[in-house]
């Protein structure tokens, strides 16, 4: 009979709330694997936008929008932000840097790295100096010297100070010697950096300069081959925090 027949029950709308969890973590795990595996070259100030976006991710609160625009609780647009301005601009000479130098860098001649201090630019003093001498080898530094004086000109770092530091090792300086410690040595040898970079066409009063002798060591000197890394003049491209 018509009137005993049981009625179905409709199967309820929309998926099941454990797809959505689901979901998320699936595409999640996508982007992982497509960052972890691309080949392109990552855009530093990008990647902070990335990072900033996740500042919690709690039981309850996940990250802020990775979208480009106006943000509400700033009142401001990314891209204009002067800090990402500046961070886009140093991660732009980085990118200059490490391709000019490339020949350089194979040669261990110099090395170019980025701590708090801004983008370091390490000169061997072994490869452009004599033992215990701050005067310079022109010959052997006239190709690096004119492409460094191109890099501290250039727009990337238009608004930038910049700092020379002179480095050596723990040995002390010959007693009777030109120099009566490496602290001397150290600041003479950043002084014909300088020089030489002002005669190239690099601004004079963009630079600090200084002497550290061996206090900054970047390995151990106990070794011939640790000293021989210790012994450097770095060009920094400073931050704002230690202008």
């Amino acid at each position: 009979m018509a009137g005993g027949r049981k009625k179905k029950k409709c199967p309820p709308e929309g998926a099941a709330d454990w797809l959505l969890t689901y979901g998320d973590m699936v595409t999640l795990l996508l982007t992982f694997f497509v960052l972890l595996y691309t080949t392109a070259e990552v855009d530093g100030y990008r990647l902070q936008l990335v990072l900033a976006a996740f500042p919690g991710l709690g039981n309850l609160e996940g990250g802020v929008t990775l979208s480009e625009g106006r943000l509400a609780e700033l009142g401001n647009t990314i891209e204009s932000l002067p800090s990402v301005q500046r961070g886009r601009a140093l991660d732009e000479a980085r990118r200059q840097a490490v391709s000019i130098f490339e020949p350089e860098v194979r040669s261990n001649e110099v090395r170019i790295t980025q701590d708090e201090r801004g983008l370091v630019v390490s000169l061997a003093s072994d490869a452009f100096f004599e033992t215990a001498s701050a005067e310079l080898n022109i010959e052997a530094s006239r190709d690096v010297f004119i492409k460094l004086s191109e890099l501290l000109q250039s727009d990337a770092v238009a608004d930038r100070k910049f700092r020379i530091e002179g480095h050596t090792d723990s040995i002390p300086t010959a007693p009777g010697g030109q120099w009566e410690t490496n602290w001397e040595l150290s600041t003479a040898r950043s002084l014909s950096v300088l020089r030489l970079l002002r005669d190239y066409g690099v601004p004079e009063e963009r630079f600090q300069v200084m002497g550290v002798a061996d206090t900054v060591p970047l390995v151990s000197n106990d070794t011939a081959e640790g000293r021989a890394y210790n012994r450097r003049v770095d060009v920094i491209i400073l931050t704002e925090g230690h202008l």
